[in-house]
């Protein structure tokens, strides 16, 4: 069986991290979503992997390659064109992005499988195929209850006694669904869907094709299978997917480093006295980070590589990217720190140099200047107590 994953969409709702990241690169404890989703894949023997792109393609294949590295082989469906020496993605659309690549090559020529690039799963992929091939199927999409008060986020399905899909709805008010059960992105396909999508256009899923299919009376089942998924479509998604790796929650995720601790673990090449700061797990630091003495960090907290947390910060509960310094003033809780932004856990975003606050909490590789002026502030308040110096962010 062959696969695709969409990796098109500019995933606006996970801003501000996709103003420099695709969202299937978006790590989730260092390792992009979309490397999950490889690794996944290649444990039930599909080793044939598409991606369609179209922003910021460079930074999907850069990192990918062939997939040589991963036991597998990747190939790009870029959806736009090239004006001078610069890409302007195009996208097609999920289905859009099927037929142009089949147009192209042919390479649908067997059942295959969709997954969206920007979610954590565990699907027991060989089940699915199974339930496929015993009705038939020209389509089965993989269904997940969610509660009532989310069906406003999915695309919902009523299905018969058999699974058969009746009625296919897109994103409904919560009053007008007709159940509760939630398309995943995950999708079981024979070539002969392909029919039913134009070609050289704009084209969805889950909005035209899927509707297509219960129009025309095709056989289109939907199959709630008990797994786990993990979707990063927002940032209260990632926040809480990121959370649930750190204590444990998400099955057969191996958690990098090693472990200092119960509950606590590192990388390499760190500068830490162990003695002198407080950790409560569950925590991961990355390497080649320095925490200074009387620092307190109160997992779940993420702190990544090559950052500088100094004496007197308080971390509650974070996720602390790469390179991050954060000053000793100040006390973090639930916040989210990626490049100069300052994200909380409802996905309200601060720019920290633009309101004039990155002495608080900024890049560890600015200037000597900038920390020349650093010192120059602390210098000022030294005389303050410490507790009154504390500035919640």
């Amino acid at each position: 069986m062959k696969a695709m994953i969409l990796a098109a969409g500019k995933g606006t709702r996970m801003r501000p991290f996709t103003h420099s990241l695709p969202k299937p690169m978006i790590p989730l404890l260092r390792k992009p979503v979309m490397e999950c989703i490889i690794e996944h894949l290649y444990q039930y023997g599909v080793t044939d992997i598409i991606v369609n792109t179209s922003f910021m393609p460079a930074a999907i294949e850069d990192y990918f390659r062939d997939g040589e590295r991963f036991g597998v082989h990747i190939a790009y469906s870029f959806e736009g064109r090239k004006e001078g020496e610069e890409l302007i993605g195009q996208a097609l659309g999920s289905a859009g992005g099927m037929k142009h690549i089949q147009d192209f090559s042919g390479f649908f020529d067997e059942t295959f499988i969709v997954l969206c690039g920007d979610a954590l799963v565990d699907l027991d992929i060989a089940r699915v195929l199974a339930f496929h091939r015993e009705r038939k199927a020209i389509a089965t999409i993989v269904l997940k209850e969610v509660p009532w008060t989310d069906v406003n986020r999915y695309g919902v399905v009523k299905t018969d006694s058999d699974g058969r899909i009746r009625q296919f709805q897109e994103k409904p008010r919560q009053e007008e669904a007709v159940s509760n059960y939630a398309n995943t992105g995950i999708y079981i396909f024979e070539p002969e869907v392909l029919a039913y999508i134009p070609s050289g256009c704009e084209y969805d899923i889950g909005g035209q094709l899927f509707p297509a299919l219960v129009q025309a009376g095709l056989p289109f089942y939907g199959v709630a299978e008990p797994f786990q998924w993990l979707d990063i479509g927002t940032v209260p998604d990632y926040w809480d997917a990121t959370r649930k790796l750190l204590s444990g929650e998400v099955r057969d995720f191996a958690l990098p480093g090693r472990e200092h601790a119960p509950g606590i673990r590192v990388g390499i090449n760190l500068n830490i006295d162990w003695n002198t700061v407080r950790i409560v797990p569950p925590v991961y630091i990355g390497s080649s980070t320095c925490i200074e003495p009387g620092v307190e960090i109160v997992g779940p907290v993420m702190i990544g590589a090559n950052c500088h947390i100094e004496t007197g910060a308080v971390i509650h509960d974070c996720l602390i990217h790469d390179y991050t310094r954060v000053s000793g003033v100040a006390r973090l809780e639930q916040k989210i720190i990626f490049g100069n932004y300052c994200v909380d856990a409802n996905g309200h975003i601060l720019d920290t140099q633009e309101t004039g606050i990155g002495w608080l909490v900024d890049d560890v590789r600015r200037t000597t200047q900038l920390n020349e002026w650093q010192q120059l502030l602390y210098d000022t308040v030294s005389g303050l107590d410490t507790e009154e110096m504390k500035t919640p962010l």
